[in-house]
């Protein structure tokens, strides 16, 4: 199930969240340095993500790793959430 929803297209849904380092499995690459921005599939809330890695799976997903930035207590506690 997905968690967010990326503003170029896309989604993906969080794995983990320590502090702010987070690991997504996203339907979209995206190159090492880049950042990419999105929202919550609610809509309610931004999420902005610095990617540091991203790895193509065997079933054509991506696990993208990053960091959040400009992220609140309140978005990395929803974010921590949706990782359980």
């Amino acid at each position: 199930m997905a968690h967010l929803t990326w503003e170029k297209g896309g989604e993906a849904s969080v794995l983990s969240l320590d502090a702010d380092a987070i690991v997504l499995v996203s339907s979209i690459p995206s190159p090492p340095g880049s950042r990419l921005s999105g929202s919550l599939i609610d809509g309610k809330m931004e999420v902005r993500i610095k990617v540091h890695a991203s790895k193509k799976q065997e079933d054509g997903s991506f696990h993208l790793h990053g960091r959040l930035i400009d992220a609140t207590r309140d978005a990395r506690s929803k974010l921590k959430a949706l990782a359980s």
